[in-house]
This record gives C-alpha cells, structure tokens and sequence, in this order.
C-alpha cells in the first residue's frame, strides 16, 4: 500500500479514535495527479449529509494544467465510498462534542484509490508538548543504543 498523499500533522493535531477505510470519487486527470503524489489534506474534513459522506477541501491539482477541464475545482467536495452501517456511525460520531471527521491519507489498493478516515479530538497545547516530549526522549534512546 503505497501512501500517494499523508495529512503528517494529524497525529500530533489529533487523537485518533477510529479509523476508517474508503474509497473515492475522482476524475481520471485527478488520479493521475494523486499517483504523482501532488495534492494536499491539510484543512480537511469529512461531513455526512443526506446517507452519503463526503470529503471536503481535499486539494487535487490538475494533471496538466492545459488540458484540465473548464470550471475545474482542485477543492471541491468529493463523494466518499462507505457501507451504510459505517456512514450512519459517521453521522453519530460526527454530532459528538469536540469530535471531527478527518482524512488521514490517500492510497493505493491495487488498481483503487482509497482513503485512510479517522474520527478524532483535537489535542490541547499540553497534549501537544507531551508528545513532543515522548518523541524526543524515544530519539535519545535510539541514539544511545545506536551508539554501543
């Protein structure tokens, strides 16, 4: 499974949850772009409207810039492909207080491109230095053992 496009900050921004696996909604000249790996998940999110889910402000720049379609949106919503069971949990959880639905990364599955969508928290200011903390000493350590 090679990841095309990552969201890195999401897990120092967030904790994760749950996860989720989906597929996607996309144009031909739009895969292309992801397999370049050009795009972005920073800022996005999921919202679950009418029994469908959808990832909203997910940046997919176009392939070739003069040959992309007239009116073409690089952020527009794109449907996401999940079993009902999975996407009226999305709905619960999404009413939650101080939950959000969030891309995580874009993928190759085979031939299909899926999504990797979690439900998380937003961490604090002490939540986040904490981590940097357990990162930093985890660093020391491999660096000590490296060194014997």
């Amino acid at each position: 499974m090679p990841i095309l496009v990552d969201y890195k900050k999401a897990h120092f921004n967030y904790e994760i949850l749950e996860k989720f696996e989906a597929g996607i909604e996309l144009s031909g000249f739009e895969v292309k772009s992801l397999k370049k790996k050009q795009g972005s998940l920073e800022g996005s999110y999921v919202i679950v409207r009418g029994g469908e889910a959808f990832a909203v402000d997910v940046f997919v720049p176009p392939y070739q810039e003069n040959n992309t379609p007239k009116g073409y949106e690089a952020r527009r919503n794109r449907k996401l492909m999940l079993d009902r069971t999975e996407i009226r949990r999305l709905a619960d959880m999404e009413g939650g207080k101080g939950l959000t639905i969030v891309p995580i990364s874009i993928y190759n599955k085979g031939d299909l491109i899926k999504v990797s969508v979690a439900v998380v928290r937003g961490k604090k200011k002490f939540d986040k230095r904490e981590t940097i903390k357990k990162r930093e000493t985890d660093r020391e350590i491999r660096r000590d053992m490296r060194d014997r």
